[in-house]
């Protein structure tokens, strides 16, 4: 497989996972009748008749520039 083909391959991932998500979304709605989602900071859950239950306030997404990394932050031992 050429570096070119691959590239190419890889450069689906997104959309790919986008779509993905959405029917897993979908599916989840069609079985339970519920979903629970994170938006603007928030865990809401969304019923399949399209009510919207917050269940509690979350952290802020965290932008990160496509390529970087991130690094969870080691805590000291509790004692």
């Amino acid at each position: 497989m050429s570096e070119a083909s691959m590239q190419n391959m890889e450069a689906r991932i997104p959309s790919l996972a986008q779509i993905a998500v959405r029917q897993a979304r979908r599916q989840a709605l069609a079985t339970s009748g519920k979903v629970l989602e994170a938006r603007d900071g928030q865990l809401v859950e969304t019923a399949a008749n399209g009510t919207v239950r917050v269940i509690r306030h979350i952290a802020k997404p965290i932008p990160v520039a496509l390529g970087a990394k991130r690094f969870r932050a080691h805590r000291a031992a509790q004692p």
